[in-house]
């Protein structure tokens, strides 16, 4: 009798080894129709895997990430089987499942065009209606390398190369008369496949590498419902409308110029936007007790060295020659942190001393992976490290924490947590490692904030917490991180007095918030829809004179609420108040006041909102009143 373990707990006896398919099948009919893949004590597997002894079982579905991957890697196979059908000389590379979707590349003489992508959509609801059943079978190494030369796929040929070296059988997956290379897992059958889109296609170079050949690359996504499809594809339609590249451009906020690419122009009302947030940094961080520093952007080579940054981060790093001397833009602030720790003796005392940088920094990213704002070479990182003493290691993660919720909150993400562990390519011994991870864990368990341990995926020198917000499309940033650190302040032999009087290493803290400014105001652009609180609006009042013999009043009442701190334009053109009103709307101010005879004679303000429309009218003194205490509780409401 073979007992396995679910996911609810219980326990299912089976007499003979069976399929997982079968034994859902057993479970009930809906879970074996919604089931995907299986995880088998703790590791993803095939449903037509045979369970032959005692082991714990979950059935994955779409809901789970694993099983998602599944179903669109199996989708991934039916666009290939349709593009074989359709051009049997194109060549297959590869066609994994992405993040909202799966991709595949082909190489084919000549690209693929729009009537193309609707034929292969066409075929693809064909072969899902012929419901054809996945078989998975393995080959020799050497029997498979040969069988992909003898149906002429060479870049299966050098994928199946790569894996024959440790001599295990090489697994491919058949659909009808397609066969594909694959490890798996996928579906049982086409039918399941129920809903699909081509979304586009690009040139992808073999490998994602420049030396190699430019293949076709064919984006798509796939649910097991039409409605959860569409319901998709309109999120993906008002995506497009929130680009904040596109909202950049027309809100006048940031420019990037062919002069230099991936180093963003801030706009005069951009900048608005960036000191806004700054200043509402430097507010929260001050009042819990940081103080605040500023450090070089170029260093010398030997710093980066000391760090470790040099060897384990030189291919992104921007670097010249000075005197004879090997000198780096800085991609990080931690090192100019920890050389002003060490400017001083430190005693106990001071600890911990919370310090915090808004530094800018220079990363070499690709030109193909430049993107506004959220992908740049250059922006401004919102660092804090703290320096403290073992013990006190769990309050500091717990105070940083709680800083990272109040800001998201404020803003109206939700959010999810992920603490990563140790990478192969790290400093260090084990034992600090564990001491550290251990610390980010109690510190979280003990705040009962739910995180997901994301193995191997640490910073070099120490584990680290990743906020992932979500925005109002549903849509997920990483964005905070918090990483412990044993290793730096070793490697800087930086110290403190303690209590009895010897030296002591401190422990450091990396922490960010907004991550990159530059990327957060892409983020709140896109989460906003343009539309930001009157808090952070660039112009926060429109101020709209009628006709000329309007403007001497008007500007009165512009000159009152720049008293109160409330950012305020005119619009004097000679225009139709209707025009002015549609030019306000579409610029995202909050607040237009109409100014006209009637404003005139009695002292009053026309108010219109951007958010409920006309509100009527107001002495200038109350409104005033009323903007200056929303900008003060940073109001957030969505429009």
């Amino acid at each position: 009798m073979i007992k396995i373990t679910l996911k609810d707990g219980s326990i299912k006896e089976i007499e003979n080894s069976s399929s997982v398919f079968d034994i859902a099948k057993e479970i009930s009919q809906g879970l074996a129709k919604a089931a995907c893949a299986a995880r088998i004590d703790g590791e993803v597997k095939d449903l037509r895997t045979i369970i032959d002894k005692d082991c714990t079982l979950e059935i994955l579905t779409f809901d789970d990430e694993d099983g998602r991957k599944a179903f669109r890697h199996t989708a991934s196979h039916i666009l290939a089987q349709a593009v074989k059908r359709l051009y049997p000389d194109v060549k297959l590379a590869i066609g994994p499942a992405i993040d909202n979707g799966f991709y595949y590349d082909f190489d084919k003489e000549t690209p693929f065009l729009p009537e193309d992508l609707t034929k292969i959509e066409a075929e693809m609801k064909k072969i899902v209606k012929e419901g054809i059943k996945l078989e998975q079978y393995t080959m020799a190494p050497d029997e498979a390398i040969q069988y992909l030369k003898d149906v002429d796929e060479p870049y299966k040929v050098e994928l199946c190369e790569e894996h024959a070296g440790n001599g295990e059988p090489i697994s491919f997956y058949k659909q009808g008369e397609f066969t594909d290379l694959c490890a798996g897992p996928h579906l049982m059958s086409t039918s399941s496949v129920k809903a699909f889109k081509l979304t586009s296609c690009t040139g992808a170079y073999w490998r994602g590498s420049e030396k190699n050949k430019m293949l076709s690359r064919i984006y798509a996504t796939a649910f097991p419902k039409k409605e959860e499809l569409e319901e998709y594809l309109a999120k993906i339609e008002e995506a497009k409308k929130r680009d904040h590249r596109k909202l950049g451009k027309e809100l006048e906020l940031f420019t990037i110029m062919d002069e230099g690419p991936g180093f963003p122009f801030f706009l005069p009302k951009g900048m608005i936007l960036k000191n806004t947030l700054i200043d509402y940094w430097r507010q929260i961080h001050t009042r819990d007790g940081y103080v605040e520093i500023s450090s070089p952007m170029m260093l010398n080579r030997q710093l980066w060295e000391t760090s470790g940054h040099w060897y384990h981060y030189k291919d992104n790093m921007y670097t010249t020659v000075i005197d004879d001397t090997d000198f780096a833009i800085k991609p990080m602030n931690c090192p100019g942190g920890l050389l002003v720790y060490k400017s001083k003796p430190r005693s106990y005392r001071e600890l911990p001393i919370r310090m915090g940088e808004l530094g800018l920094v220079h990363r070499h990213e690709k030109s193909g992976a430049l993107h506004g704002l959220m992908r740049v070479r250059c922006f401004t990182q919102d660092d804090a490290h703290i320096f403290m003493m073992q013990d006190q290691i769990i309050d500091e993660i717990k105070g940083v924490v709680k800083l990272i919720d109040e800001v998201y909150t404020l803003f109206g993400f939700k959010y999810h947590v992920e603490l990563s562990t140790q990478p192969e390519d790290s400093m260090g011994s084990k034992e600090d490692w564990d001491v550290a991870t251990e610390g980010l864990k109690n510190a979280l368990e003990e705040l009962n904030l739910p995180y997901v341990i994301n193995e191997g995926d640490g910073a070099f020198y120490g584990p680290k917490i990743d906020f992932h917000l979500e925005d109002s499309l549903g849509r997920t940033w990483q964005c905070g991180t918090i990483q412990l650190d044993f290793q730096l302040p070793v490697r800087f032999d930086i110290d403190y007095t303690g209590a009895d009087g010897e030296k002591h290493k401190p422990i450091m803290i990396h922490r960010v918030v907004f991550g990159s400014i530059e990327r957060f105001i892409g983020i709140l652009t896109e989460h906003f829809a343009g539309a930001f609180p009157l808090w952070l609006s660039p112009v926060q009042v429109e101020l709209m004179p009628i006709a000329d013999r309007h403007n001497e009043f008007t500007e009165k009442v512009a000159n009152e609420l720049k008293k109160f701190g409330i950012r305020a334009d005119i619009d004097s053109r000679s225009e139709k108040i209707g025009f002015k009103i549609r030019e306000a709307q579409l610029q995202k101010v909050p607040y237009m006041l109409v100014i006209g005879d009637k404003e005139v004679e009695t002292g009053n303000v026309s108010i219109r909102c951007r958010k409920r429309g006309d509100i009527g009218t107001m002495s200038v003194e109350e409104f005033c009143a009323m903007v200056k205490k929303e900008i003060e509780e940073k109001t957030i409401i969505t429009d």
